[in-house]
C-alpha cells in the first residue's frame, strides 16, 4: 500500500530498529507518525528527532506504557503488579479471563489502537523477550523449595501464574487482532527475533553455564509461537494484512561514543576490592568490595536493547562464523519494500504460508467416497450416528442433533424453511419421547436437552457446557452447547434455513463455470446435518478459512 498521507503507529518506535524505521517512513510523508515506548523518557529523544526530520510535513506523536497490560497499569512494572495481590487478581483476570469486549476496552494496546486509528502498524517491540524474561524458571525453583519446606505457597503459585509464557502471548495476539479490526488498520508487521541471533542451540552467548540457557531458549520457543500466532492471524476474515521480518543476526549500531556505562536505565557504578579467604569468596555479606563512587566509564557502541558493548565484544559477536551483523538501515528497507508490495522474500507469514500444505485434490475425492460408505453402513446396520462430541465444539454436537430432528421430521428443506415453530417444537419433543436410542445419545455425550415448553432439562453425568457460578442459564450457554427444543430455536431455524436455500437459488450453475462456491450435498433439497452446520460455522459464526 502506499505509504503518503496514511497515519502511521511504530510500536516500540523509539528503539534502535524502529526509529531507522520511522526515518524511512518519514521519506514517504505519512499524514501522522506515532512512536512507542515502554516509558516515556524513552520516546523523548525519538521523538525530537523525528520533529526535526518531518519539517512539518508529517504530525509526529507518541505514547508511551507496556502495551501487555490493561490502561490503569501501563506505567507500573510487571514485577511490581505480581507483588501485589489486589493488582496481581486483576492481572491474572486479563491474562486467563474470558475476552469480554469490557475486558479488551481495558487493554493498553486497544485503548492505543483506537485512539490512533493507524492505518499501517509496525510492531519493533521485543515481545519474545518481554514475555520470556520474567523468568518462569526462577519461580518454578522457589515453589519446589517452599513446597519441600512446607510452606504456604498460595502468593507464590499467583505470581507464577502471572509469569506462565503462553496465556500471555496468546492473550496479546488474540487482543492485537481485536483491537486492529475495531481501529479499521490495514497493514501490521511485526519485527520479530529468532531469540540466537540466527545461530543454533550452539550459541555461545548465553548468561547461564548450560548453553544454551533456559531463558534464551524460552524466548526462542515464545517467538516461534509468535510466529505460529500471526500466521493464523493472517488467515482470519477481517484482518488487516499480516507480515514478520525476522533478522536473525546481531542488529548494530545506534552510535559509538564515550562515556558513563548504564544498563537497563541505571549508571554501573564503580567498585574496588580485597582479597578475602576462599571460603568468604561467595558470601555476600563478607564486604569483600568497597564502593569508590561515579559510574565506569569506557569507549563503547550502543547496540540498542542489547546494551554496551566494548570494542572487543563487539569484535568477537560480530565475526564471520558468529552472529555476524545486519544494520538498521538494511531492516527498514525491508520493511517499507513489504508496506509497499514489493516481494522482497523476507516474510516470515508468507514464507510459513508458501510451506504449508493444504487441503488437496485427493482428500477432496476421497471424503465424497467416505461419506458414500458411512451412508451405506448405517443403513446395512439400521442405525444413524449424529456426533459423539469427540471433535468439539459442544455447539457443533448441538447443531448436528437439532438439524438431525429436522431431518426426522421435515426430510427436505424445503418443507423446513416453512415449519411452524410451535408445531415443531412439540413434534421434537415428542420424537425425543419415543426415540430412546437419540436421547441416549445426546445426554451420555454430555448435551442437556431444554424442553419445548423450557422448564424442564433431560441431562446425563456430564454437561459439556455448564453454567457460570452463579449458575444462570442464558441464551448464550444455551447456543454453546444444549439441544433446544423451545419454539425461539425452531424459528431461527427456520430464518436460516430459508437464507440457506436463497444463497444456494441465486448461487451460480456449473453452466456458468467454476464461480460457485458450493459442493455437491448444498445443490440437493435434502436436510443434511453436517453440511448444515458447516454453513452455520462459516456464515453465522464467520468461521470460514481464508486459505484454500
Amino acid at each position: 500500500m502506499e505509504i503518503r498521507d496514511t497515519r502511521v503507529l511504530i510500536l516500540g518506535g523509539s528503539g534502535l530498529v524502529g526509529m531507522a524505521i520511522a526515518r524511512r517512513m518519514l521519506k514517504r510523508q505519512p499524514a501522522r507518525l506515532t512512536i512507542t515506548a515502554l516509558t516515556q523518557e524513552e520516546t523523548e529523544a525519538g521523538f525530537e528527532e523525528l520533529q526535526r526530520l518531518a519539517e512539518g510535513k508529517t504530525e509526529i506523536a507518541r505514547n508511551w506504557g507496556d502495551l501487555m497490560v490493561a490502561t490503569e497499569f501501563k506505567d507500573e512494572r510487571r514485577d511490581k503488579l505480581a507483588e501485589s495481590p489486589e493488582k496481581r487478581r486483576r492481572l491474572l483476570d486479563d491474562i486467563y479471563g474470558m475476552l469480554t469486549p469490557e475486558l479488551l476496552k481495558r487493554s493498553f494496546l486497544y485503548q492505543l489502537l483506537v485512539d490512533e486509528k493507524p492505518d499501517i502498524v509496525v510492531d519493533c517491540v521485543n515481545t519474545a523477550t518481554a514475555i520470556a524474561y520474567q523468568d518462569i524458571f526462577s519461580s518454578v525453583a522457589g515453589l519446589r523449595k517452599a513446597l519441600d519446606a512446607g510452606e504456604d505457597v498460595a502468593e507464590m503459585v499467583e505470581q507464577h501464574l502471572a509469569h506462565i509464557y503462553m496465556p500471555q502471548l496468546i492473550r496479546h495476539v488474540h487482543t492485537l487482532l481485536e483491537s486492529l479490526r475495531a481501529a479499521g488498520t490495514q497493514f501490521y508487521l511485526k519485527v520479530g527475533t529468532s531469540g540466537t541471533g540466527g545461530m543454533g542451540l550452539n550459541v555461545p552467548f548465553t548468561h547461564s553455564e548450560q548453553r544454551p540457557s533456559n531463558m534464551l531458549l524460552a524466548k526462542s520457543s515464545v517467538a516461534g509461537a509468535h510466529s505460529l500466532l500471526l500466521f493464523l492471524t493472517a488467515r482470519t476474515p477481517g484482518a488487516p494484512a499480516v507480515k514478520e521480518i525476522k533478522p536473525t543476526a546481531a542488529i548494530a549500531w545506534k552510535k559509538i561514543a564515550t562515556g558513563p556505562l548504564s544498563w537497563r536505565g541505571k549508571e554501573m557504578e564503580r567498585y574496588d576490592a580485597e582479597p578475602v579467604p576462599f571460603e568468604q569468596a561467595l558470601d555476600d555479606e563478607s564486604n569483600a568490595w568497597r564502593k569508590l563512587g561515579g559510574p565506569l566509564e569506557a569507549v563503547y557502541i550502543d547496540m540498542g536493547e542489547n546494551g554496551l558493548f566494548s570494542r572487543d565484544e563487539f569484535e568477537t559477536i560480530s565475526s564471520l562464523g558468529l552472529m555476524e551483523l545486519v544494520t538498521t538501515e538494511e531492516i527498514a528497507t525491508i520493511v517499507v519494500r513489504e508496506i509497499r508490495g514489493k516481494p522482497t522474500g523476507l516474510d516470515i507469514v508468507s514464507a510459513l504460508d508458501g510451506a504449508a500444505m493444504g487441503p488437496t485434490y485427493r482428500g477432496g475425492v476421497l471424503r465424497e467416497l467416505a461419506l458414500r460408505r458411512l451412508e451405506e453402513l448405517e443403513e446395512e446396520y439400521g442405525t444413524r450416528s449424529v456426533a459423539f462430541e469427540m471433535l468439539g465444539p459442544p455447539r457443533l454436537s448441538k447443531l448436528l442433533f437439532e438439524a438431525h430432528l429436522l431431518e426426522r421430521l421435515f426430510g427436505t428443506l424445503g418443507k423446513a424453511a416453512k415449519l411452524d415453530p410451535q408445531k415443531t417444537a412439540e413434534a421434537a419433543e415428542a420424537l425425543l419421547m419415543a426415540d430412546e436410542d437419540l436421547r441416549v445419545n445426546i445426554v451420555s455425550i454430555g448435551i442437556p436437552i431444554i424442553s419445548a415448553a423450557g422448564d424442564k432439562v433431560f441431562r446425563g453425568p456430564v454437561l459439556k457446557v455448564k453454567p457460570e457460578a452463579d449458575g444462570a442459564v442464558d441464551a448464550r450457554l444455551i447456543a454453546r452447547g444444549w439441544v433446544d427444543l423451545r419454539p425461539t430455536n425452531w424459528e431461527l431455524w427456520r430464518d436460516r434455513i430459508g437464507r440457506y436455500l436463497e444463497e444456494v437459488t441465486h448461487a451460480p450453475s456449473p453452466d456458468e463455470g467454476s464461480i460457485a462456491d458450493v459442493d455437491l450435498a448444498s445443490r440437493k433439497n435434502d436436510i443434511r446435518p453436517g453440511a448444515a452446520a458447516a454453513w452455520i460455522f462459516k456464515k453465522e459464526d464467520g468461521g470460514e478459512r481464508v486459505k484454500r
